[in-house]
Formats: structure tokens, C-alpha cells, sequence
């Protein structure tokens, strides 16, 4: 039960972000004037961030969200998810290198 209304917290807050994440994105494009064609790249960038976010598996993108939108530590999560921290950088890890593929990263 705990973990059913934590999953329904987690998913209000990811469903607020998102909201909060278009209108930071339609704010930069009015903001800052860039050329047609950044705009066209930032905003495939942003679909296909937002389509990797929805792929992850639930385990991987809970401690992404956690980590990067809420800024928690490792351990923080690990604490708040009852893991160990090697746990949560091994699913970050994966995270990471799934939405670097999805989104096209390339070093």
C-alpha cells in the first residue's frame, strides 16, 4: 500500500514537471530569439527526452527524477527508497546510458 501511494505521489509530481518543463521550454524560445533551426533541434530534443523519460523502466527513471529534478543525493534515495547506494548508481548508470541513446548523444 505504501509503495502504491508513493508510486501515485511520484507520478503527480513527474505529470507537474512536465508541465513546468513546456512552459520553461515556450519561455526560452520567446526569450531568446535563436535561429528556426535551433529551435527545430531544441525541440526534438525535448520530444525525444521526453519519449526516453516514458520508455525507462519505472525503477530507472524513479531514481533519474529523483536525482535530477528533485536533487537528492545517492543516498538520499537510497534512504528513501530502501536501497543501497550502489543500487541507485547502478540504476542511474543504466538510466543515463538509455537516454543518451534515445536522444541521439553522441561524445
Amino acid at each position: 500500500m505504501l509503495y502504491k501511494i508513493a508510486g501515485d505521489i511520484f507520478i503527480n509530481q513527474h505529470r507537474q514537471r512536465k508541465v513546468h518543463m513546456k512552459f520553461r521550454a515556450k519561455a526560452v524560445d520567446e526569450t531568446f530569439g535563436e535561429s528556426p533551426e535551433e529551435l527545430v533541434s531544441f525541440k526534438e530534443l525535448s520530444r525525444n527526452y521526453e519519449l526516453a523519460l516514458e520508455k525507462l523502466p519505472e525503477k530507472q527513471r524513479t531514481v533519474f527524477l529523483m536525482s535530477r529534478m528533485d536533487g537528492l543525493k545517492y543516498y538520499e534515495i537510497a534512504d528513501n527508497l530502501g536501497l543501497s547506494v550502489k543500487a541507485v548508481e547502478k540504476r542511474m548508470k543504466h538510466a543515463l546510458d538509455f537516454i543518451k541513446e534515445a536522444i541521439g548523444y553522441q561524445q
